[in-house]
Parts: structure tokens; C-alpha cells; sequence
């Protein structure tokens, strides 16, 4: 079996203080893709190179320090390292890692993504919908050459039954029809899967993977479900086990692990 996780760690530096190393020690996954790393290569270098005998790989934002970043910590060394995707505005922000797992029978590629927010306000949603529409035939392009998992934030919750305060939000980034939309689109005609919808179709409050530090939102589970494994069809039918761990708390996210009757 290949475990793979994701997590947003909302700040390396934090969630290693928050006791990730030992979970991931236990825990053992085969890669953990990360998000919103909060460092420059600097930080990374001697410190958070590896974690729990996982290799690590990067995409920094170069736009400014302690902001988004992403990464792909590995048991396996991969045949191919992809940084980035569009050359350009969102390689700046540090959005895209993709290694690869080549074989003869097989090309596989495991990819961690942080699609932005914009919940700050109109200029970063915006920013979300360039990404959106650049990111949509990146990934369609993809799909015809090999298999795939992108794990990340995708920071959009898709149906009713994956936000808590459905009602209150439909005109909130993250629940905006045109975002549910795009979320639809990529998984019908764009032919991506939803692996933990596929595991769990019907699951409502036990979904979420992100909650906000107002008020009490996750001592009440007033939760989204932002965090995702989106996989071609050849991997999706693969998904044997689905696991969001709650018993720490690495950072507003909880890490989302699914569990693939296949090997690396």
C-alpha cells in the first residue's frame, strides 16, 4: 500500500513545535504533501530538509518571506522533480511541486498545490480565478500523459455537505458558485476524482479538514472541507482507506490521509 497525506502546516516552523515530527514518525506515510510552508530555502536548510526519514522538495514564494510555499517530503527518491507550473505569477507565490515515480510500466506524479485564497478581498479573488483557469489545462493536459494525485489546500469547499454554515457562506470565498462551479467542471468533463468523495460520499461533519481560529470553530466542528486528493481515474480506483486525524493539532488544518493498493 502507498499512504499519502496531506497537510497544511500553516507555518513549518509551527507545526514541528506542535509535535508533527513525532506523528509522522508514527504514523509513517510513504509522502506528505505540504502547504503554506512559511519559508525561505534558508529556514529549510539543516533544519526541515527531512522529517521523519522523508526527503523534502520545494516551490518557496519568491513575492515575499513567510508567505505560502509548498512541498513534497518522500520516502523514495523520485525520478523527476517538477517546480512550478505557469513560469510566472503563481510560481512566485510558490503554488506547485510535482515529483515523479517513473517506471517502465508506470508514470506516476504526486503533486502538492496551495491554490490561493481570496478571502482578503476582490484583488486576491480575482488572483484565485487567473489561477483557476491556468491551472485547469495544466492539469487536463497532464492527465493525457500520466497518472496522477494533486494534494493540497484548494481553499474551495465544493458541496453543501462540506462546510458546516452552507447558507451563510454562499457568498464567501471558498463557497462561491463559481468556484463550486470550476470544482464541478474538473471533476466531470475534466475527468479529475475526488478520492475522499469516492471513500466517503455521504460524510458531513467528519469531513472537515480546516477551521477557522474565530470564536470556537473547532471546539463547536464548525469546519470546511478545503483539503483534497484530486486523482486521475487510474489512481482514484486505487483508494482503499481515507483517514482526517484530529487527535493533535499541527495547525488549523488537519492532515488528510489516503491510503493507495499500489507501490511507488
Amino acid at each position: 500500500m502507498f499512504k499519502l497525506t496531506s497537510l497544511n502546516l500553516n507555518g513549518i516552523r509551527s507545526a514541528t513545535n506542535k509535535g508533527l515530527v513525532p506523528w509522522l514518525e508514527k504514523h509513517q506515510p510513504d509522502c506528505i504533501c505540504v502547504q503554506e510552508v512559511k519559508a525561505q530555502a534558508p529556514d529549510v536548510e539543516g533544519k526541515f530538509e527531512e522529517l521523519a526519514g522523508l526527503k523534502g522538495y520545494f516551490q518557496f514564494a519568491q513575492t515575499r518571506k513567510g508567505y505560502s510555499g509548498v512541498g513534497v517530503y518522500s520516502r523514495l527518491e523520485p525520478s523527476d522533480v517538477r517546480i512550478g507550473f505557469d513560469q510566472g505569477e503563481f510560481d512566485a507565490e510558490g503554488r506547485y511541486v510535482e515529483l515523479r515515480f517513473d517506471t517502465p510500466a508506470r508514470k506516476l506524479s504526486i503533486i502538492s498545490s496551495y491554490f490561493p485564497s481570496g478571502s482578503s478581498g476582490e484583488e486576491r479573488q480575482e488572483a484565485k480565478y487567473r489561477f483557476l483557469d491556468l491551472v485547469y489545462p495544466h492539469l487536463q493536459k497532464l492527465k493525457k500523459q500520466r497518472e496522477f494525485v494533486l494534494c493540497g489546500d484548494i481553499n474551495i469547499a465544493h458541496q453543501n455537505m462540506d462546510l458546516k454554515n452552507w447558507k451563510s457562506n454562499q457568498k464567501n470565498s471558498g463557497f462561491l458558485p463559481e468556484e463550486r462551479e470550476w470544482m464541478t467542471k474538473l471533476l466531470t468533463k475534466g475527468g479529475l476524482h475526488d478520492v475522499y468523495r469516492r471513500l466517503k460520499p455521504e460524510a458531513t461533519d467528519e469531513c472537515y479538514t480546516w477551521w477557522s481560529n474565530r470564536g470556537q470553530a473547532y471546539a463547536k466542528n464548525v469546519g470546511w472541507r478545503l483539503d483534497y486528493h484530486l486523482a486521475t481515474a487510474g489512481m482514484a480506483d486505487l483508494a482503499r482507506t481515507e483517514a482526517i486525524y484530529k487527535g493533535e493539532k499541527f495547525s488549523d488544518h488537519a492532515p488528510l490521509t489516503i491510503e493507495y493498493d499500489t507501490q511507488l
